[in-house]
């Protein structure tokens, strides 16, 4: 069997599992949407958006096969640390966005093993820009891009949708060959919202101290200047007005990534007036939720979508 048939058929086999989604899926008849999704989605694996210290850097893409018109779309970038993880690992993160019917796209960027910090934050921007120059080839509604992720995954779909524009981290990114050759400037790309499942928000605290945790060294290395790139990578000093709304669920539990953190950005966001929200998981770890806790908690997710405009009011 052909790799790329291989990948399909584990997406297809992945989407037989998911559990009724009646509560979810606006549908005029009592059809499971398991049911008929193979024959409504696309999926496009491993497309390059970018290559980067001769590594290709891969996305997979689940296309809506019915676009009458532009549809939102969503970016999910793994955790792991920014050490470790595998972006095939968080399929089943999608699906409730696809039974929504948006475009998705499963996102892998560089491991410390392979370039250390900011490669990570570099390559999801680059991610972000892919999605910008592709839009119109695949029905992307620009106006409607959502990043998500958990852990380092979280941070990173914080960073990349709360980086300013012209950001010295978009630099490596590939651009048209117009603006190549004769301009300096950037594409930006407004985003709609961020779901952030108990991501970093503060990576200087993580690499030296008493919360310094030894993925976040890792990624860090022995570079001399760490503590200064640290801060550049930390979503917590990018709070301003105008950024997007975020939305943020962490358990107060969490000993891998302190739950101080959501707190200090939910707290920083209001004072700067941005549409937030900090999830409280009680008595939780990182992730691992119980089922009613991700029920409860995808269920405000589409709230404060709606709430933002992003996701249509039911």
């Amino acid at each position: 069997m052909k790799p790329t048939l291989r990948f399909v058929t584990l997406c297809l086999a992945l989407l037989a599992i998911w559990p009724s989604t009646a509560a979810y899926v606006q549908t005029s008849n009592s059809d499971r949407w398991v049911d008929y999704v193979s024959g409504e989605y696309d999926i496009l694996p491993n497309l390059t958006y970018a290559i980067a210290n001769n590594t290709e850097l891969k996305l997979d893409l689940y296309l809506p096969r019915k676009r009458s018109s532009p549809v939102p779309a969503l970016m999910l970038f793994h955790g792991g640390g920014w050490v470790d993880g595998q972006k095939e690992r968080n399929i089943l993160q999608l699906l409730p966005y696809l039974s929504l019917g948006w475009a998705v796209m499963n996102v892998e960027y560089r491991m410390a093993r392979n370039s250390p910090a900011p490669a990570a934050v570099e390559d999801c921007r680059c991610a972000l820009r892919w999605v910008s120059y592709h839009a119109k080839e695949y029905g992307f509604d620009l106006s409607k891009v959502v990043l998500t992720g958990g852990s380092a995954g979280g941070h990173l779909a914080l960073i990349t949708g709360m980086l300013p524009p012209n950001s010295v981290f978009d630099r490596q990114c590939p651009t048209n060959a117009s603006t190549r050759w004769r301009e300096g400037t950037e594409p930006q790309v407004k985003i709609a919202a961020i779901v952030n499942w108990f991501g970093i928000t503060d990576v200087a605290e993580l690499i030296e101290g008493p919360n310094a945790k030894h993925y976040a060294m890792e990624w860090f290395g022995s570079m001399s200047n760490r503590a200064d790139l640290a801060r550049q990578v930390s979503p917590i000093n990018y709070v301003r007005d105008g950024l997007p709304p975020i939305i943020t669920i962490h358990g107060d539990g969490d000993e891998i990534v302190p739950y101080d953190q959501a707190v200090r950005l939910h707290a920083a966001l209001s004072k700067s007036g941005v549409p937030n929200e900090l999830v409280t998981i009680h008595g939780a770890n990182h992730g691992g939720f119980s089922r009613e806790a991700l029920v409860s908690s995808f269920a405000k997710v589409r709230e404060f979508l709606r709430k933002n405009k992003v996701l249509q009011s039911e």
